[in-house]
């Protein structure tokens, strides 16, 4: 950092961005934080504040009724609560951030209260008879419908997040004689490595997919990522969730969350097979247990239904 104290916002996120990313902090960590910190700093010039010593906490009161009443360009909707609470968490920790770092010597968000948010249930989810019909759109896809097949078998049997199957190099698979085979998940969420089984059905689906139709798609820049775009290409995450809406729609279901269908989806069948919380937390990549614990809401709600169905005193 330069001997002359930032003095501006622009100056201020520079430092604090170069800092993030000494830290250690992924790209798309950065890139988020990046979006978050632009939409304040346009409110911010909007108010006439021209630095981040002029805020006061009056100030990010307006700024959190401000994004009480912002509309999403994108989806021409107004945010969602945890999406406000994200948006305000991010400039909690730039202040934040910048006390530690001796840039400003007061925190203006010290005791801000941050909006609550209530909690949710994972409402896309399906059956595994029904995710068997979602399976079977690929096949009449062509050889293309192979890659996408094996894509969604992958997502299945992993769990992963769909930015972690886009990152899967031909490297990543560890295939094991005893069934136990393992997929090397880069730099997930946290920019965390680890470890997650995968079943013999979705490697027999990559294999499929790595004879018949990889090399049909591969390109000089497709380097080593094991599943390609139309391009050649890696597959971006927006991508993804595309091609996964798709056969969502063609198999019809009516499910939001798109990629994370399967995820919530494979947590639940684990939970409710019989599953502890703590094993379905490492498969997920959950850094608190109690982002996993909402799954437990999910099986008491298919068991309440059931008790309904088949109790002779509920009947």
């Amino acid at each position: 950092m330069s001997a002359t104290k930032p003095e501006t916002f622009v100056e201020c996120f520079d430092a604090y961005f170069d800092d993030c990313n000494a830290s250690g902090q992924s790209p798309t960590t950065v890139r988020i934080k990046k979006c978050n910190l632009n939409l304040f700093h346009r409110w911010c010039i909007s108010e006439g504040i021209k630095s981040p010593y002029d805020l006061t906490k009056k100030d990010l009161e307006r700024y959190k009724r401000y994004l009480n009443t912002y509309i999403n360009p994108r989806s021409n909707d107004v945010l969602k609560p945890a999406v406000r609470r994200n948006r305000l968490r991010a400039v909690t920790t730039f202040f934040r951030r910048l006390l530690y770092l001796e840039i400003i010597d007061s925190n203006p968000m010290q005791h801000f209260e941050q909006p609550k948010v209530p909690k949710t249930l994972p409402t896309a989810f399906l059956s595994f008879p029904n995710l068997e019909k979602l399976f079977r759109q690929a096949d009449i896809a062509g050889i293309k419908g192979i890659r996408d097949k094996a894509i969604m078998e992958t997502f299945y049997a992993t769990a992963v997040r769909r930015m972690e199957l886009a990152n899967i190099k031909l490297y990543d698979l560890d295939r094991q004689d005893d069934g136990l085979s393992q997929l090397r998940v880069n730099h997930g969420k946290g920019a965390k490595d680890r470890y997650v089984p995968i079943s013999n059905r979705a490697l027999a689906c990559i294999d499929e997919y790595i004879i018949h139709c990889r090399p049909k798609l591969e390109t000089f820049h497709s380097g080593d990522t094991l599943f390609l775009s139309n391009s050649g290409n890696p597959f971006r995450p927006t991508q993804l969730s595309e091609l996964i809406k798709k056969y969502l729609i063609s198999a019809g279901f009516d499910v939001n969350a798109a990629c994370n269908v399967f995820r919530h989806s494979a947590a639940t069948h684990m939970l409710s097979n019989g599953a502890n919380l703590r094993q379905i937390q490492e498969y997920l990549g959950h850094a608190d247990l109690s982002t996993t614990q909402v799954y437990t809401h999910i099986v008491q709600s298919e068991l309440n239904e059931s008790y309904m169905r088949f109790h002779p005193s509920a009947r």
